[in-house]
C-alpha cells in the first residue's frame, strides 16, 4: 500500500477483534541450546494430519539439525481468526500454512513476506505449478508471491459406484443426469445425494452453482454480481428441491462430519466435497465400491471450477529468521515431502518432479482431477479473494442463508438477491478504500 490511510480503511473491512497473542517468539528466535527457533502454524490440525506434518518436521529436524520448529496446530474452523488475531497484535508465526483466498487480505495487510527471490534462486523454481504460481500473483494487488502451493485440490462428487454398477446407471456427466441419478438412487432407505446445510456449506454452493451456469467472472462488466444470475436461480432451485425428498432432513444442520459420514456408512449415494476426503472414504470402501467423478459440465459441455484451490507455505513479514524460514518452505515443497503429505491426504501435489511417481498413476481420483484440469475447454473463474469481508460473507450471510431457503423462509431468489448485495456492498466499499 503507498500509504497508511488506504492500510487503515481496508483493516476497518477486516471482520473479528485483537484479542490475546499467542507469545510465538518472546525468546527471541532460539531455543535453549542455541538453535534456531522458527514457529509453524497448521491452519487444518487433526488427527489426519497433523500426524503428517510432524513427521515431515521430524525429517526436516534431522536434516537441518541446526534448526528447530515448533509445531502449532490449528482447528480448520478457526484458524482463520487466529492468525487474523496475530496479525493484528503484531505476534505472527515464522511460517504458515495458508490458503490461496487468504493471500490478497494478508498482502494488503503487510503481514507476509514476497518470495519472488527465494523462488527465483531455488531448485524449486519451474518446479511448481506455473499456473498455480501464477494465480497467486494475479489475486493480489502488486502481483509479488506470497505462497508456495504445496498441495491442489479439486470439487468432486463421490458416489458409491457398487450401487451404481447394481442399478445399471452410469455415472453422470451432465445436471441433467446428476439430477436423474439422484432421483434413481434414492430408494431402500437410501438418498440419492447429501447437501451440506450446515458450516461451510457456502463454499460448495457456490461451486456447484458457477459449475451449473459456466460463468467465469463473479462481477458483470457493470460491477452487478453474476450470483443472482437466472442460472444460479435456475439450478438452486432444483438442487434445493431434492431436500427431504432424496436427503437426509438432518441436512439442515449437517457440517463435514456428518455429510461425510452419511456416505461412508451407506446412508447415501453422493456427497459432493473434493478429493482431499479420498483417505476417509478409503478406510470405510473397498477401491471397487467408491469413486470420484467431476462435477458435472455444462450445457455446451465445459468443466467450471474454481481458481485457486490451493494451500500455501507463507514466511510472515515479521520473522526473524527468514532464510531458515525459507529452508523449511523449500524443504516441504521438495519432491519427497509433497509426495508424501499428498499421498496421504489424497490431493494434487504441484511439484512436477512427483507427478510420474507411481502412487500418482495409480490414484484413480487424482486421474479425475488431471482429467478436469488439463482440459482445455475447462474454466477457472475467480472469486473475489481481495475482498476483506469475502469470508464472512460466504459464514454469515450465505450459510444462514442457505438454512432459510432448506426450512422455506426464505426463496431462492430473495437468497442470492441478498448475497449479491453484500459482495457488491463490499466491492463498493474496497473500491472507495483503494481510490
Amino acid at each position: 500500500m503507498k500509504n497508511l490511510l488506504k492500510i487503515s480503511l481496508l483493516l476497518m473491512l477486516v471482520a473479528g477483534g485483537i484479542l490475546a497473542g499467542c507469545g510465538s517468539k518472546d525468546d527471541g528466535g532460539k531455543t535453549a541450546d542455541g538453535k534456531t527457533k522458527i514457529t509453524f502454524w497448521d491452519e487444518n490440525a487433526g488427527p489426519q494430519r497433523t500426524p503428517i506434518w510432524e513427521k515431515l518436521i521430524a525429517d526436516f529436524e534431522e536434516a537441518n539439525p541446526d534448526i528447530d520448529v515448533d509445531y502449532v496446530g490449528l482447528p480448520k474452523d478457526s484458524s482463520k481468526s487466529k492468525l487474523d488475531t496475530a496479525i493484528a497484535a503484531d505476534d505472527m508465526p515464522d511460517v504458515g500454512s495458508v490458503q490461496t483466498s487468504w493471500l490478497p487480505e494478508f498482502s494488503i495487510r503487510e503481514a507476509l513476506l514476497p518470495l519472488d527471490d527465494y523462488l527465483a534462486d531455488s531448485e524449486l523454481n519451474d518446479l511448481i505449478n506455473e499456473g498455480a504460481v501464477t494465480f497467486n500473483k494475479d489475486v493480489v494487488r502488486d502481483g509479488k508471491l506470497y505462497g508456495i502451493p504445496y498441495t491442489q485440490n479439486l470439487d468432486v462428487i463421490w458416489i458409491r459406484s457398487d450401487w451404481f454398477k447394481e442399478a445399471g446407471l452410469e455415472a453422470p456427466d451432465t445436471w441433467d443426469e446428476f439430477f436423474t441419478a439422484v432421483n434413481e438412487m434414492t430408494a431402500d432407505g437410501r438418498y440419492g445425494y447429501t447437501i451440506r446445510g450446515g458450516a461451510g456449506g457456502s463454499f460448495q454452493l457456490q461451486r456447484l452453482m458457477f459449475a451449473y451456469s459456466g460463468l467465469e467472472n463473479y462481477f458483470d462488466d457493470n460491477g452487478k454480481s453474476t450470483i443472482n444470475d437466472p442460472k444460479h436461480v435456475e439450478f438452486l432451485e432444483k438442487y434445493f428441491d431434492l431436500y427431504k425428498k432424496n436427503t437426509p432432513k438432518s441436512d439442515i444442520t449437517n457440517d463435514y462430519k456428518e455429510m461425510i459420514a452419511g456416505f461412508d456408512t451407506g446412508v447415501v449415494a453422493m456427497v459432493h466435497h473434493n478429493i482431499g476426503s479420498y483417505g476417509e472414504h478409503s478406510k470405510a470402501f473397498e477401491p471397487d465400491q467408491f469413486e470420484a467423478i467431476p462435477l458435472p459440465k455444462t450445457e455446451d459441455g465445459r468443466y467450471v471450477a474454481e481458481g485457486g484451490n490451493t494451500i500455501n507455505m507463507s514466511i510472515f513479514k515479521s520473522t526473524k529468521n527468514p532464510d531458515e524460514a525459507w529452508k523449511f518452505v523449500e524443504f516441504i515443497n521438495s519432491a519427497e515431502s509433497q509426495s508424501y503429505w499428498n499421498e496421504q491426504v489424497g490431493q494434487i501435489p504441484t511439484n512436477a518432479d512427483v507427478l510420474d511417481m507411481d502412487w500418482i498413476k495409480d490414484s484413480a481420483h487424482i486421474k479425475t482431477a488431471f482429467e478436469v484440469y488439463d482440459n482445455p475447454q475447462t474454466v477457472l473463474y475467480k472469486p473475489p479473494f481481495y475482498l476483506p469481508d469475502y469470508r464472512s460473507i460466504l459464514d454469515n450471510t450465505v450459510d444462514a442463508g442457505t438454512q432459510k431457503v432448506m426450512s422455506g423462509e426464505s426463496t431462492v431468489q430473495e437468497f442470492l438477491d441478498e448475497w449479491a448485495k453484500a459482495v457488491e456492498d463490499s466491492e463498493a466499499k474496497y473500491n472507495d478504500a483503494m481510490k
